[in-house]
């Protein structure tokens, strides 16, 4: 998509000045109009109407697109948006994906087109090109989408690594992988982590693949671990997958972390309410989100970005789903 710098360019003018005369604000010699009107006509440019309300301080506004709101990670890392949003004076408009592309690329569309300062996207469904395309300013939030586009994210594959070894040292020897969606990066690469543990083990684990909705991982969970019953350790992509999986333990009557030691991944709230109460590799989800908050927010007030890649380490929160004490 054709941006002000792109005019400027082919008017051989600064971005200054094409600013001037697409918002009305400040002198603009008719040969430099002209030039500009010449540049919009080759490159087919429509301006963007956010663009022009920023330019009027008349755009506050904030859109981020989840994938799942039902899924708890994704409300934590919203409300550390909208409240480092908030400090700054903007505010937020959450729109809820369902994981549809059809619905992702409406809502981009609209919010782009429209009223929005920017976008946090935690979504990655489309090809990078179209997010890269967008004439606002965009921030991805959880998941990469591409190293042109400024990114807050965690570091998976060696969380997932971290959390495996430590089924492996407190004694689990027949590990189950609950993967997440194939095709997911995050997903991908919270695979690649566990195997690379598992590997080092020489141990050939169980793999199998869910959405990351509870009831439909519940049935996947349960099934392999009737047609499995020596599974004694769970590594889950995701803590909502963790959590299905101690309900299918229970319902089994498998005791935890006796017979089956379970080990998350994302660090929700929820994970301390469960009995007992979840390991998981925890990611500092307010710690994300107010950074890519941040990170937009200089992009829209067009600040020097302090960084624009932004890779967070997980920590191990050991809890009660695994042994207390490391197996010697």
């Amino acid at each position: 998509m054709v941006n002000i710098k792109d005019v400027a360019k082919n008017a051989n003018l600064s971005v200054a000045t094409v600013s001037r005369y697409l918002n009305k604000n400040g002198y603009v010699s008719k040969k430099s109009s002209e030039r500009i009107e010449q540049a919009i006509r080759e490159l087919d440019y429509k301006p963007s109407s956010i663009a022009r309300s920023l330019s009027k301080k008349q755009s506050n506004i904030i859109g981020l697109i989840v994938p799942d709101i039902k899924n708890p990670y994704f409300p934590e890392l919203a409300r550390a948006v909208e409240d480092m949003a908030w400090s700054y004076g903007y505010t937020v408009v959450l729109c809820n994906s369902d994981e549809q592309t059809e619905k992702e690329l409406l809502y981009i569309e609209r919010l782009s087109q429209t009223y929005v300062a920017g976008l946090i996207v935690t979504t990655s469904l489309m090809d990078p090109s179209v997010y890269m395309s967008i004439n606002t300013p965009i921030v991805a939030l959880d998941r990469i989408i591409d190293v042109a586009i400024p990114t807050v994210a965690t570091d998976n594959r060696k969380g997932a690594k971290l959390g495996t070894k430590y089924l492996l040292t407190n004694g689990a020897e027949n590990l189950l992988c609950i993967r997440g969606p194939q095709g997911l990066k995050t997903a991908d690469d919270r695979l690649t982590g566990f195997l690379e543990a598992t590997d080092e083990q020489g141990l050939d684990p169980i793999v199998v693949t869910t959405s990351f909705d509870f009831k439909d991982a519940a049935k996947v969970i349960e099934q392999t671990l009737m047609l499995h019953p020596q599974v004694d350790g769970i590594f889950a992509s995701s803590d909502t997958l963790a959590i299905a999986a101690l309900h299918i333990a229970h319902k089994l009557e498998k005791r935890v972390p006796e017979e089956l030691q379970i080990v998350g991944f994302d660090g929700i709230a929820l994970g301390e309410m469960v009995s007992p109460a979840l390991t998981t590799v925890g990611q500092d989800l307010y710690k994300m989100g107010a950074a890519a908050a941040t990170m937009l927010i200089e992009q829209i007030e067009g600040k020097e970005m302090k960084q624009t890649i932004l890779n967070i380490d997980a920590q191990l929160i050991v809890r009660g789903t695994t042994r207390k004490e490391a197996a010697k």
